[in-house]
């Protein structure tokens, strides 16, 4: 019976029954494909993984980068300081290829020579470098 005293009938659980139902309950009815949760969860997942993946790959790579670039921003900084703590006989010109060699009391001077030229390293212990000065008066090896 229900609240106001009715007994039920059969086709009033037979109507509630097929309320629930997660399909179709007869040939007349819509079709009405049942979803696994599992599958929807799997497929995003999925999905997720792949996007945070190919985001954190892109953030590894910029990283390396800058990682990169900061190991030649300090090497040039270490370089220029050789250079700048040297022997200066001239004004170096930005982009102009000079030869820094050190001496035999291992101090260091910044040379227009070439090694070609001296016909070997010169009156110099060794050649340290073949640098040129950049537009930010820093100084990069060059080959």
């Amino acid at each position: 019976m229900d609240a106001e005293g009715i007994p039920f009938r059969n086709i009033d659980i037979y109507h509630k029954q097929l309320s629930v139902l997660p399909y179709a309950s007869s040939v007349g009815s819509v079709a009405v494909k049942p979803t696994e949760e599992g599958v929807i969860k799997h497929k995003a997942l999925q999905a997720m993984e792949e996007q945070t993946n190919m985001h954190l790959d892109q953030i590894r790579q910029q990283i390396e980068l800058l990682a990169r670039q900061a190991q030649e921003i300090r090497k040039r900084k270490e370089l220029s300081m050789i250079i700048y703590n040297a022997k200066l006989n001239f004004q170096p010109v930005i982009g102009h290829r000079y030869y820094l060699y050190e001496k035999q009391d291992d101090s260091h001077i910044l040379s227009m020579v070439s090694p070609k030229e001296w016909g070997g390293n010169g009156p110099f212990k060794q050649l340290i470098a073949a640098v040129q000065l950049l537009a930010d008066h820093t100084w990069v090896e060059i080959q």
